[in-house]
């Protein structure tokens, strides 16, 4: 995950966007961004919309990540540690079923 990180700050920065990255249009970036992955799916079933439009797709999920990484960025997140925790959380939460029980 830190080849990613860098890959995607460097690129930032050798554009000298951080300047503009503030945390609230980081923030509408993602939303905008992951509604335009939802969008590949209107009036279609899942198969249909993937068989039309994976690339797009993929796309989206990568501009997705990529300002996930710079909000996480501007507020010093550690992403990698907090993912752990949350799936450490979530574990808690929603315990694996023994099908004994």
């Amino acid at each position: 995950m830190e080849k990613i990180y860098q890959k995607i700050l460097d690129f930032r920065d050798e554009r000298g966007w951080k300047k503009y990255h503030d945390p609230k249009d980081l923030a509408i970036s993602i939303s905008l961004e992951a509604n335009e992955l939802l969008e590949n799916f209107q009036w279609k079933n899942s198969e249909e919309a993937i068989a039309k439009s994976k690339q797009n797709m993929k796309e989206e999920m990568a501009d997705i990540l990529i300002y996930l990484i710079q909000m996480a960025d501007k507020l010093e997140i550690d992403l990698e540690e907090e993912v752990y925790q949350k799936l450490e959380k979530n574990a808690l939460k929603y315990p694996v079923k023994r099908e004994n029980e």
